[in-house]
């Protein structure tokens, strides 16, 4: 028999990560007397996605300890309105970024520290904070404060149902290791992220190709709260097939491979499909801009694999997956090495050499080496792929987090169907209303923003109704 130390709880939520956490410590310090937290997964793998994150893109006016220099909320507005390509709904992601503008200090009172930026970690010493210890350790702090707090939490907790009656929150019925369990709420906080783990659902949108898709992170994200809402009367936001995918090592296990799968060296060769022909701009834009798309540029290829080819000097430019490249004295041995057309391959490497213009190479600016007469053209750290031996990862989409989410407004509130007209007593944060500010494309710790702003917002609103 599973015991609270209630029947009742202040604020009740679902989820187990950084947006649950921080909206249970902003809601105890806010003034709720009893939250609960419940996690589908286990103690051990709890926390979702927040487990494999390095780092978090907050607005600030001065460099400090470990971070380089200022990001204003205007260049945090610009860079997130350029990455979207202006889906995004502006007035919930500017009130974000507003709201991010006091996170770092509030989440040292929370206990956690920064450290500067690892080398080779997509040049974001300026814009982001990383997490002393990387993202477990932050979540382990974050754990410990909530418990100080008084939070109570429940593992292998997985809501299957919300008693939701004239947009009013009532109860949850959890299956808490195998049994279930209903637990009363005066409020009731969504957090317990996308559905990128349920193949099944994928392929609804995605087809055949989701079945070469990898999970990067956490299994347990399957949706099942997202459907729930919605056959609830909570309005849907996003676009299904519209996720946070990245290039990651065909190598890497089917589920919560995490970040060290990741490969960040597309910018300093080119990318190939299974024909070894090159299909897009490697060199776009800067990599925390532009690292994003790649999961679903590779999804568009034939059997949904590519792979990065660079040579010797490249080799130490950026910081290496968990797997070894695969390595070969010649461009031709290594087609055949990755199970491509040696000859194909050679002439794709060779047609891109000669369309090299020399420059200053410079990863830390966009730089002038540049291809000319080629399509798709390389914009920046164009360089020959020359020098012995040559090198290739094998990369597949790496799904991280899906953007179809439920509607907020600016107080994390859920919005209704039909009427516009937010719930009086339910609010949602993370990933499950990434949408609402992510209409598509990413950049670097957006995610971990996203989830800790409208985490401690739904927190003190929730506590805010309780009070009354």
């Amino acid at each position: 028999m599973t015991h609270f130390s209630r029947t009742s709880y202040d604020v009740v939520i679902a989820g187990g990560g950084n947006a649950a956490l921080c909206a249970a410590i902003s809601a105890r310090r806010a003034g709720a007397e009893s939250v609960l937290i419940l996690e589908a997964a286990p103690e051990f793998y709890r926390g979702g996605n927040t487990r494999h994150t390095r780092n978090m893109r907050c607005a600030h006016e001065t460099a400090t300890a470990t971070l380089t220099g200022p990001y204003t909320e205007d260049e945090f507005w610009d860079d997130l309105k350029r990455v979207t390509e202006g889906h995004t709904n502006e007035d919930l992601a500017k009130f974000m970024i507003e709201q991010s503008s006091s996170l770092l200090p509030w989440m040292e009172e929370q206990g956690v520290r920064y450290q500067p930026s690892l080398g080779g970690t997509l040049s974001l010493g300026r814009t982001n904070s990383f997490f002393l210890g990387g993202g477990r350790s932050m979540l382990n702090t974050l754990y410990r404060t909530a418990e100080k707090f008084g939070v109570e939490v429940a593992y292998d907790a997985e809501v299957i149902d919300v008693d939701l009656q004239d947009s009013r929150f009532r109860s949850a019925t959890a299956r808490i290791k195998g049994e279930l369990v209903k637990v009363e709420g005066k409020t009731f906080i969504a957090a317990a992220g996308g559905f990128e783990a349920n193949l099944e659902w994928l392929r609804e949108y995605w087809g055949p190709p989701a079945e070469n898709f990898l999970i990067r992170g956490t299994p347990y994200n399957r949706g099942s709260l997202l459907r729930l809402l919605n056959q609830k009367g909570v309005e849907e936001i996003g676009d299904p097939t519209q996720c946070h995918a990245v290039a990651i090592d065909a190598r890497a296990p089917k589920f919560d491979g995490g970040i060290i799968t990741r490969l960040d060296c597309v910018v300093f060769g080119i990318v190939v499909n299974n024909k070894a022909e090159r299909f897009y701009d490697e060199g776009e834009d800067f990599w925390p801009k532009r690292y994003a798309i790649w999961g679903r540029l590779v999804a568009a290829q034939p059997e949904q694999i590519s792979y990065i080819i660079f040579d010797a000097s490249s080799l130490k430019l950026f910081m290496p997956s968990l797997y070894p490249p695969i390595k070969a004295e010649t461009i031709g041995e290594l087609g055949e090495k990755l199970g491509l057309d040696p000859k194909a391959l050679q002439n794709t490497v060779s047609t891109f050499n000669a369309s090299v213009r020399d420059g200053n190479f410079d990863p830390a600016v966009l730089d002038d080496c540049r291809t000319e007469g080629l399509t798709p053209q390389k914009s920046h750290w164009a360089r020959r792929i020359e020098k012995a031996p040559f090198y290739a990862y094998p990369v597949r989409p790496g799904i991280t987090f899906t953007y179809l989410g439920v509607r907020v407004n600016r107080e994390a509130r859920v919005v209704m169907q039909g009427n516009a007209q937010p719930a009086e007593n339910v609010f949602s944060a993370g990933e499950m209303m990434a949408g609402n500010v992510l209409g598509r494309g990413y950049a670097a710790g957006i995610g971990m923003t996203i989830g800790s702003s409208f985490g401690r917002v739904a927190g003190r609103e929730a506590a805010k109704h309780v009070r009354g």
